[in-house]
């Protein structure tokens, strides 16, 4: 689990379709071979750690799913250890499970804040709402206004510079990963929603009995 506040910027040193290397000098502390990471905010497990970078092997599935295929040495990519019990959650929670991936369609300004707004499946947007959460790259974010087919979110300065965000450019692939309480709420609510009923129909003025 993760919250979604990005702890460190790691540099793609290697990447095949099967695995990649993450050169990092401020996210390895306290992990260890097996443990999760957020690359991205996709959930990887680690399978080596040499020096100061780390190596995460990525599943068919997961390169379907994300944007992880498409990364090559150079690329940047966005950190965060596996949350602690009685951490601060300072963003959402987080899973690391990629719903989908979203593209970038406008890049603008208010003053130093950054204005990115992202076409998204309908699959996702189901769950977007106005102040709603949800992670991009596996940052925590706010929406601040959506429609049918996107939304948009802000970047303040802070962010900018200690994310992948700042750099981001209109036509860009990134993940997204939609708050799990919604997930939970809409399953609860068709568990019990009995339907349109007979009863119902005659409760709201509808039938006549």
């Amino acid at each position: 689990m993760f919250t979604g506040i990005v702890e460190g910027i790691g540099r793609i040193t290697s990447a095949t379709r099967g695995n990649i290397v993450v050169a990092t000098s401020d996210t390895l502390q306290g992990i260890e071979i097996g443990g999760s990471i957020a690359v991205n905010g996709v959930c990887l497990t680690i399978t080596n750690i040499n020096g100061n970078s780390f190596t995460v092997d990525i599943m068919p599935e997961t390169l379907v799913r994300t944007n992880l295929g498409l990364l090559k040495v150079g690329d940047r990519v966005n950190l965060e250890r596996a949350l602690t019990l009685g951490g601060r959650l300072g963003g959402h929670l987080v899973q690391g499970h990629v719903d989908d991936t979203g593209r970038v369609v406008s890049v603008t300004w208010s003053g130093e804040t950054m204005l990115i707004g992202f076409e998204a499946s309908p699959g996702v947007m189901r769950y977007v709402v106005d102040k709603g959460f949800i992670a991009v790259d596996g940052v925590s974010l706010t929406v601040v206004t959506e429609n049918k087919g996107s939304f948009q979110i802000s970047v303040v300065n802070y962010t900018q510079k200690h994310t992948t965000l700042g750099s981001r450019q209109v036509g860009d692939l990134v993940n997204l990963e939609v708050d799990i309480i919604a997930k939970y709420v809409e399953q609860l609510i068709q568990a019990h929603s009995p339907g349109i009923t007979t009863d119902f129909l005659q409760k709201h003025g509808f039938l006549v009995s």
